[in-house]
């Protein structure tokens, strides 16, 4: 879900079409996988309307599963070679790693971001590269906190290899953690994904890296914030 930029000579809409355009720029949509996380909420306090606090408290629920589970529109950078973020939150680590020993990659350290991400940030993950899915390979393990460096090789994963147009490779990893018990990912082996696109999501609480081949460029540090789909990572080499 990733927005492309206005063609030039798009006429600006007006009115009622200008309102609405306004409205949905301020308030992101639900990803369909939160809909039942609001919805059961907000019938409970439906049903329970007459007492306050039932009420309250399902209002409040259903308010906090729908900001866990936006889902707002993102404008990829128009530039050759660049990796961007999958993910929105604040880069944990700025090293080199062997890949997950379960897609069989070899064991040379490669270049890797890591992106911790709290239970206040955006949950879904944005494609980092446009490319062909050469593997997905969900890894079960531990729920260890996600800020943690071994929380990499422990923890329950689902690991994903794109091969890009000329011949790189990149490797992003969602990270279950502490409060994480899902795993959402939409790619499949063979899907050509474009830069910016949605292709998944976790709940609540986790962390995604991203490998990148050697000679890559690393453009941030730890402590930075990203923006998934916005923030760029590294330029491949």
């Amino acid at each position: 879900m990733a927005r492309r930029p206005t063609p030039p000579g798009t006429p600006d809409t007006t009115g009622v079409g200008h309102v609405v355009d306004l409205v949905r720029a301020a308030v992101p949509p639900l990803h369909p996988v939160g809909l039942p996380f609001v919805a059961v909420p907000l019938a409970v306090a439906v049903i329970g309307g007459r007492n306050k606090w039932v009420r309250r408290a399902g209002l409040a629920s259903a308010a906090a599963c729908a900001a866990f589970f936006r889902h707002p529109h993102r404008v990829p950078p128009n530039r050759a070679g660049i990796v961007v973020a999958p993910a929105d939150g604040e880069v944990a680590l700025v090293d080199t790693a062997v890949p997950p020993v379960e897609l069989g990659l070899g064991d040379q350290p490669l270049p890797r971001v890591s992106i911790f991400l709290s239970v206040l940030d955006v949950h879904v993950q944005r494609v980092p590269v446009s490319g062909t899915v050469r593997e997905v390979l969900h890894q079960p393990g531990k729920f260890l906190s996600a800020d943690l460096p071994e929380a990499s090789d422990a923890n329950e994963r689902n690991s994903m290899v794109i091969d890009t147009a000329d011949g790189k490779q990149v490797v992003v990893v969602q990270i279950a953690g502490l409060l994480a018990r899902r795993i959402v990912c939409d790619a499949r082996v063979g899907d050509l994904l474009t830069i910016g696109d949605t292709y998944g999501l976790i709940r609540f609480g986790s962390r995604v890296d991203t490998y990148f081949p050697v000679g890559t460029e690393l453009l941030v540090a730890p402590g930075q914030r990203t923006i998934g789909a916005e923030t760029v990572l590294a330029v491949l080499g």
